[in-house]
């Protein structure tokens, strides 16, 4: 009896020893996904990006351009809105009044959403500076330049650039800069009339002129 156990015990422990170890499996940790944008938020980065390098007219016209897209749901059309408005109205903008209209659209079409929300005192501070700018173009006494950047500031570019024209006023190189993204001024050998030195963001130097002027 003796001998058939430790035979028994013989065998148990050489398949122990005979056999490899294998570790506890553990589970796999989560994978994370990356999340790839969409086209509506490539397309504001790409808003975001020309903002940053000082194209702010290039920028309005891409989130008009993406307005316009009708596969856009109301949450993205809110947010262009409101991004078209911001950009508007800041000092590079140079659109007060197409401000007002990017946040009347927002508050009338989205009531409910949060750029509304957000939106509704930046309108109402928008309104007061058109009221004040109005009050003094029609009534100050402004110089010709000043009533021109009052003007460009309301978003009355064509009123502004007759009167530069009419007034042979040079403006600093922000408005030029502008009136140049906008597509008053071009950099054409073949355009005559008065020419402007302007340096764009980036720092090329141009001469421009109107573009429509003297063809």
């Amino acid at each position: 009896m003796r001998s058939l156990i430790a035979v028994s015990t013989l065998v148990l422990i050489t398949a122990c020893a005979t056999t490899p170890y294998a570790p506890p499996v553990e589970a796999d940790a989560p994978v994370e996904l990356a999340v790839i944008p969409g086209a509506f938020e490539l397309a504001m980065e790409t808003v975001t990006g020309l903002v940053d390098a000082g194209n702010e007219q290039l920028a309005i016209d891409r989130v008009k351009q993406l307005l316009g897209n009708p596969e856009l749901t109301d949450a993205e059309k809110s947010e262009a809105l409101m991004t078209l408005g911001e950009i508007r109205y800041s000092e590079a903008g140079s659109d007060v009044f197409g401000a007002i209209d990017a946040w009347d659209e927002l508050i009338d079409n989205y009531p409910e959403s949060e750029f509304a929300i957000a939106a509704d005192p930046l309108r109402a501070t928008a309104r007061g500076e058109a009221t004040s700018l109005n009050f003094q173009i029609e009534t100050g006494d402004l110089s010709p330049t000043e009533k021109f950047e009052r003007m460009f500031r309301l978003g009355l570019h064509q009123d502004a650039a007759d009167l530069m024209l009419d007034r042979n006023l040079s403006p600093d190189n922000p408005y030029l800069v502008d009136m140049f993204q906008i597509g008053y001024l071009c950099d054409d050998s073949d355009l005559t009339g008065p020419s402007y030195d302007m340096v764009e963001p980036d720092g090329t130097a141009r001469t421009v002129r109107f573009c429509e002027f003297g063809k």
